[in-house]
């Protein structure tokens, strides 16, 4: 079966990646062989030839100008990765600068000026993206039983987060779980690495990023809600914000009991990290994910009631669970 998946990083979309990959794969062929071999026409495939020759992606034979070869990955990347590292270098740069600038004017910040005003339906969209876009560690939520800031089908910036590796802790009211469709995506983000839990009842919706910023709605209730939101920053009140969801977890029960949690499996997990390896190391030796591995940690810290790694060695041995 070809692989018609877009190369991205190299700047391929599907058609190009599937000629490319297919000639990485041989030794030379022709636009006649590959058109045969691929979906494509013999027409999108010579046109896609030239593009991928004119980018340096593949070659002609001397012997044989109608016969193509694929240029080795390794020398077509490396540029490109440069490129994008001095992008990068740049941006981060750019990010340090307008960090310092935004520490200043925060440092001279009123009380009322922890507070952010969103107005409009859209903008709140916007930054509940952004919230969630800039999310390194973990992303904490309310969600009540009525018609939700951004519906989920549309918030493709949690199925993102998930990707990279972030945590999510979801708490949902028991109204929630009547929603048509609601427990098989449940399941389905329970498997991609996300937390939910039950409470009879909420006091309202709420997004906190790595605790360093939440949005809630400037109404928590009826029809006006989704019009406007609040934009906590660093101060007592964000504190207080994040101790009611640290508070509403501990309480909550979760949505799913643990399906294939097998102790021995922790213990093999925990004898891993107590020796030193890396939870990329770990992940290996275990063959499951690095994500999975990262969220087990998680869990058993929560679980030994602890706050770090060192700690929960020490009451992994304290508990006997070594």
């Amino acid at each position: 079966m070809i692989d018609d998946r877009p190369l991205d990083a190299m700047g391929l979309d599907g058609g190009h990646a599937v000629v490319y990959r297919r000639l990485l794969a041989a030794p030379a062929a022709s636009a006649a062989e590959l058109a045969a071999e691929t979906a494509l026409s013999p027409g999108s495939v010579g046109q896609i030839l030239d593009e991928l020759e004119l980018a340096g992606f593949v070659a002609r034979q001397a012997s044989s100008p109608h016969r193509f070869v694929a240029s080795p990955p390794s020398l077509v990347m490396r540029p490109l990765l440069v490129e994008q590292e001095r992008r990068l270098a740049a941006a981060h740069e750019t990010l340090v600068e307008l960090s310092a600038v935004y520490r200043e004017g925060a440092a001279l910040r009123a009380v009322p000026d922890v507070v952010d005003v969103v107005v409009g339906a859209d903008a709140v969209r916007q930054r509940l993206g952004q919230l969630q876009a800039a999310a390194t560690e973990r992303v904490d939520v309310f969600v009540l039983s009525d018609v939700a800031l951004v519906a989920s089908d549309d918030n493709l910036e949690e199925e993102r987060a998930l990707a990279r590796g972030v945590r999510y802790r979801t708490i949902v009211e028991t109204g929630v779980l009547e929603r048509a469709g609601f427990m098989d995506a449940a399941k389905q983000a329970a498997l991609d690495g996300e937390e939910v839990r039950v409470l009879p009842a909420l006091p309202t919706r709420l997004f906190i990023a790595d605790g360093d910023i939440a949005l809630l709605p400037m109404a928590s209730h009826g029809p006006g809600q989704a019009d406007g939101a609040l934009l906590l920053h660093k101060s007592g009140l964000l504190d207080l914000v994040d101790a009611t969801f640290e508070t509403s977890w501990r309480a909550a029960r979760p949505l799913f009991a643990e399906e294939g949690r097998d102790s021995a499996e922790d213990r093999e997990l925990l004898s891993l990290l107590m020796i030193g390896l890396t939870d990329a190391a770990a992940a290996a030796q275990l063959g499951i994910s690095l994500r999975t591995i990262q969220r087990r940690v998680s869990e058993l810290i929560e679980l030994a009631g602890v706050s770090s790694r060192f700690q929960l060695g020490a009451e992994a041995v304290r508990r006997g669970w070594l």
